[in-house]
């Protein structure tokens, strides 16, 4: 026995000890009844493990009341705590919040309350001792908490990093374009629902907190090791679920500032095709106007016409060789005018209208454009290579 005079004596912790077993399933019966979310997980072995757990958690109780350190409710009792911590990993699994465990203790304490004190008073206990009984019963009930939330908030979080490394996982598949049997296994791995449609978006990391805010919340996120993107360049991929059609321009919206590339909506499993897209274009350097992200979509011509750049230039020299020996004065001015002729198809006014010139002047370099070129301005192959040729500037 202690020295401690408010300590439980040895022979009531025995006469406490042997109802043990009676106190777990007295706990547990009415945990069930208060905390009905645990009914059904109570049933059965699972009923039958838990009332052991209860057993061990108030024998622990006991064996720090009538140790030498007994007046500490901070001693700690490891194969209790041990197995409060491992229960409350057990609820972050289960995918449930804390509430429901702390309810239990709550109510366990009440009830191993009642009971262990009508067994102590019954034992012999002194009003003093009995008043730190009740002390250390509460005390202790808060160790177990402490011990399960800490088991909970190190499972979530254990868990959160290994679906984060699942996602990226899954993300660098998508845009190496994997098979999409191993596309399915990936994404059940991760726990991530694939949508109809995934779009490419590249933008700066500092823009990437602002726009996750208005989209899907099973957007993937790929920062490093992107092949096809510069490592110094400070760039980060999404990959955002059914943003296509009609969710297409509330997409835009949300980009707006945020010096974003924009791909076309591809089926999730095909998401490379959208990011070589959103590559081709950063690699061309194209820019949108203003704030606005560059929508890929919007400049599908400037991606063919400048898909090779060095047969877009040969094009664009033998197109316009007839123009060669002008001045570049005069060049420029018929090359203007061949682009708004092709462009408006021969209409003159809207030439007129859009060089800003009088009609007759628009005839007068007609005529002059005809008698450099010759019958080959009635010729299809010529009016096809100057129109890609002057498509773009």
């Amino acid at each position: 026995m202690t020295d401690d005079l408010t300590a439980i004596p040895a022979s009531v912790a025995t006469a406490m000890r042997a109802e043990l077993a009676s106190v777990a399933e007295a706990t547990v019966a009415e945990i069930i009844v208060e905390v009905p979310s645990y009914a059904d997980a109570f049933q059965g072995d699972m009923g039958r493990v838990i009332g052991n757990a209860v057993e061990l958690a108030l024998g622990g109780f006991l064996e720090l009341a009538t140790t030498s350190g007994g007046a500490d409710a901070s001693t700690p009792i490891r194969p209790a705590l041990e197995g409060a911590y491992e229960l409350g990993r057990g609820e972050a699994r289960s995918g449930r919040s804390m509430d429901a465990l702390l309810a239990a203790y709550r109510v366990g304490a009440r009830v191993a309350w009642r009971h262990m004190s009508d067994s102590a008073v019954r034992a012999g206990l002194t009003v003093e001792q009995l008043a730190r009984f009740a002390e250390l019963v509460f005390a202790y009930i808060d160790q177990l908490s402490a011990a399960s939330v800490a088991g909970h908030s190190d499972e979530l979080a254990t868990t959160g990093r290994v679906r984060q490394r699942y996602l990226q996982r899954l993300a660098h598949l998508l845009l190496a374009g994997g098979p999409l049997p191993d596309l399915v296994a990936a994404a059940e791995r991760a726990d991530w629902s694939p949508p109809r449609t995934l779009t490419a978006v590249v933008l700066p990391a500092a823009r990437v907190r602002g726009a996750l805010v208005s989209l899907d919340g099973r957007t993937l996120q790929v920062g490093e090791d992107v092949p096809g993107l510069d490592p110094a360049s400070d760039l980060v991929v999404l990959l955002v679920p059914d943003a296509g059609g009609r969710s297409r321009p509330a997409l835009l919206r949300s980009l707006d500032g945020r010096d974003a590339v924009v791909g076309p909506a591809r089926p999730w499993g095909e998401a490379h095709t959208s990011f070589g897209r959103v590559c081709r274009a950063l690699e061309l350097g194209l820019t949108a106007e203003g704030t606005e992200a560059l929508d890929t979509d919007r400049r599908l011509a400037d991606l063919v016409l400048r898909a090779d750049g060095d047969a877009l230039a040969d094009l664009r020299a033998r197109a316009l060789a007839p123009l060669d020996g002008l001045s570049a004065g005069s060049r420029d001015k018929l090359v203007d005018t061949l682009r708004a002729w092709l462009l408006h198809h021969g209409r003159r006014d809207q030439i007129a209208a859009e060089l800003f010139v009088h009609p007759q002047t628009v005839r007068y370099r007609m005529g002059q454009l005809r008698q450099l070129y010759g019958a080959r301005l009635e010729d299809p192959r010529t009016v096809l290579e100057l129109t890609i040729a002057l498509g773009v500037t």
